[in-house]
């Protein structure tokens, strides 16, 4: 088939390497413009004779006119943040498919990977659906699920499951569209949940919860945006922890120090932190930050 290919960065780029291995011709690739260096999708592209094209925006003019002109069959989004007019959609002969890495219709929104570590949840997955107008909203037309591990992290969900599991998913799909066995099986409303954007203020910590929740809660927020503490008015983000369910202590305080960080209590258990970002500083050890203030048992965190 004849496939126009919108996306970004390394999934989009592996996207595309996958649809090549398959035989596919790949007639145009759309990515947001550059910004602090050469994206790893157009640089593929370029390295295949691809004619790349880098609106700032989908719905700018002309975009449509770029896109339409090569009659693509099928249209594939890999990694789309921008909102793509159905115009665009529904332009390709067989229509367009998209990635989306949650078990739709659960977790519809930006940020779906984060969402479903924060809220403990054990199992998502990865939907190539139909889109349409709506967000994350059209028909299905494959999933494939995953185990949410106890120490996933948002990181390590999506580069170590999400994403070669999608890059798999996308060229079954495309293969099962040019078959024309693509079944496209409307969601369940019913079972439908959305979230925003993942921000910093989702993801500020409250020490008086349940050290579970609190484990969660940075687990979902690392690498991006980071959970974030204050201790003597002064922000700090948590990334790499452990639970630590011996931690004693009022909520937020400081219960020890050792050689893997430092142990925070919550309403039962703690946290031991052990990777954290004192404001716009470089990631470092939680160790080098408790000996660098210093850090003393007894101090509080959420103040």
């Amino acid at each position: 088939m004849r496939i126009a290919l919108i996306g970004q960065a390394a999934f989009g780029k592996s996207v595309l390497q996958a649809i090549v291995d398959k035989g596919h011709e790949v007639i145009g690739v759309w990515a947001p413009p550059d910004a602090g260096g050469l994206d790893a999708l157009k640089s593929l592209a370029l390295e295949k004779g691809i004619p790349v094209f880098q609106p700032a925006r989908m719905r700018d003019p002309g975009v449509y006119e770029d896109f339409a002109r090569p009659l693509p069959d099928l249209g594939v989004m890999a990694y789309v943040t921008d909102i793509v007019p159905p115009r665009i959609l529904g332009r390709p002969l067989l229509g367009t498919i998209q990635y989306h890495p949650s078990l739709l219709p659960r977790h519809r929104g930006g940020s779906a990977i984060n969402w479903a570590v924060i809220n403990g949840e054990t199992k998502t997955g990865i939907t190539i659906f139909w889109p349409d107008k709506g967000i994350d909203t059209g028909p299905i037309l494959l999933q494939k699920a995953v185990e949410i591990s106890p120490d996933d992290t948002v990181g390590s969900l999506y580069f170590g499951k999400l994403f070669p599991l999608g890059v798999e998913a996308i060229a079954e799909a495309v293969d099962l569209v040019a078959r024309g066995k693509a079944p496209r099986v409307v969601q369940n409303e019913s079972e439908a949940t959305y979230e925003g954007l993942c921000s910093e203020k989702d993801v500020v910590i409250d020490w008086s919860r349940p050290s579970p929740q609190v484990y969660n809660l940075i687990r979902g927020g690392n690498p991006q945006p980071g959970a974030t503490t204050f201790i003597r008015g002064r922000k700090l983000k948590v990334f790499d922890c452990e639970l630590a369910p011996a931690a004693s202590g009022t909520a937020g305080q400081v219960a020890e120090i050792g050689d893997k960080g430092f142990v925070v209590a919550c309403a039962d258990g703690g946290i031991l932190v052990k990777r954290v970002q004192p404001g716009e500083s470089p990631k470092i050890r939680a160790t080098e930050y408790a000996s660098s203030r210093p850090l003393r048992t007894g101090d509080i965190f959420g103040d």
